[in-house]
């Protein structure tokens, strides 16, 4: 059995949101110039969130008060999930790494979620 992770860096699932994150950061920079606050910003500010939630969510004591951070990255997840699916749409760029990236994400945040819930807190 793993030592539990003494820092938010230590996660595995943050590490993913964070590699998410640069992802976002990279596919954006190709969106046309127009989308500077509009799309680019809001997709950049969605990916932040989850890995940003993830890092707070870690220090919180309770299992619950965890866990609604935990939430809130998913519901940051859902929209950067639709941000991809418009950027593919409005052709700005190969979305499908940052697809992948956000998929894996989702998998291991609610593996986590529910492992905490279970948890003997």
């Amino acid at each position: 059995m793993r030592a539990p992770a003494a820092r938010f860096e230590d996660l595995v699932v943050w590490q993913k949101a964070h590699q998410f994150v640069l992802a976002a950061y990279r596919l954006s920079r190709m969106f046309p110039r127009s989308e500077v606050y509009g799309l680019s910003s809001q997709f950049r500010r969605a990916a932040v969130s989850i890995a940003a939630n993830i890092a707070e969510g870690f220090k919180k004591r309770g299992r619950a008060d965890k866990v609604r951070f935990y939430n809130i990255a998913q519901g940051s997840i859902e929209e950067s999930r639709y941000y991809l699916i418009l950027a593919r749409d409005l052709e700005y760029g190969d979305v499908s790494e940052s697809g992948q990236l956000l998929e894996e994400v989702s998998k291991l945040l609610e593996a986590y979620s529910q492992t905490i819930l279970n948890s003997d807190f």
